[in-house]
């Protein structure tokens, strides 16, 4: 008789960010739902100001590992955790979420049977559960839009990182989130349109369900600028989009100097970027918009 092979282990990366009581009762959660896989979860305390991480640094739980970054951003922050990970699958988790039993399980059945290869629950507000967003999609100004109820799963052109699961080979083929982008913006966007035109398949599981902490404006504990949004965007659309592309994204920019923004971006590192990009990729830009019926 044949030895049933072990679960593979899995990763659970949070970035936080003065998540106040938020982390405490994610992990509360997240350790109360049910899962047949075993767990590492790697928080990443991006220079917290509130304390919100201090119950960890005495923790005796060993499957938590508490790291510390120094205000890089969510980005690099979930790069910073990914790069600790042991597990075969990683899954990137916010740090105000609810969980259900086997949503675990239930995210990696279609990535471990190879019918895709990221994977997104559906993300309800914790405010008002009955609000879900199932992945999102871009209208003709690069807004976000979120996708609407399928009974099946389905593909998305983008995934909310608040809750991303994929194998970590998958993840280190692409180079993870955007090392060059500045504290908040646009890095949901970047590596799910990364995922795309690499050849990944991205997909939403409409029946598995987790609860989302939303904040907005005061309630956000963490500051950024428009200049790093805006930043972000002309970051990501240099390394992604054709010139005409990238024309469009320039009079996007609001609220900052876009020559500004401009110059700064060309101090960086995005131009031999763009070019190992284009040389990597499946698809191009032209592709994932006609597929996905984005006017842009």
């Amino acid at each position: 008789m044949k030895k049933e092979q072990k679960p593979d282990l899995v990763s659970i990366i949070i970035p936080v960010k003065n998540e106040g009581k938020h982390i405490q009762n994610t992990l509360h959660s997240l350790f109360e739902t049910k899962t047949g896989y075993p767990l590492e979860v790697i928080v990443v305390d991006d220079h917290s100001t509130d304390g919100c991480c201090k119950f960890l640094e005495k923790t005796k739980d060993d499957r938590i590992r508490l790291i510390f970054a120094d205000n890089v951003g969510v980005a690099m922050a979930r790069n910073i955790g990914a790069e600790q990970a042991k597990g075969t699958y990683i899954i990137f988790c916010d740090a105000h979420l609810f969980f259900v039993d086997y949503w675990i399980d239930r995210l990696l059945e279609p990535i471990e049977k190879g019918v895709v290869d990221v994977t997104n629950p559906g993300i309800a507000n914790a405010a008002n559960p009955r609000a879900v967003g199932y992945g999102y999609t871009w209208n003709g100004k690069l807004e976000a839009k979120w996708n609407g109820p399928k009974r099946k799963m389905f593909e998305s052109a983008l995934l909310a990182a608040g809750c991303m699961a994929m194998a970590k080979r998958t993840f280190d083929d692409i180079g993870g989130f955007d090392r060059g982008f500045r504290i908040w913006g646009r890095s949901d966007d970047e590596i799910s349109l990364k995922l795309w035109l690499f050849g990944y398949r991205c997909a939403v599981i409409p029946n598995v369900r987790v609860q989302h902490v939303f904040r907005t404006g005061k309630s956000v504990p963490f500051k950024f600028t428009w200049d790093d949004v805006n930043y972000n965007m002309m970051r990501m659309a240099y390394s992604h989009f054709n010139e005409k592309r990238i024309e469009k994204c320039k009079k996007l920019i609001k609220h900052s100097n876009p020559e500004q923004i401009i110059r700064e971006l060309f101090k960086s590192d995005v131009l031999e970027q763009r070019k190992r990009y284009f040389a990597k990729r499946t698809y191009d830009d032209d592709w994932y918009m006609e597929k996905f019926n984005i006017p842009f």
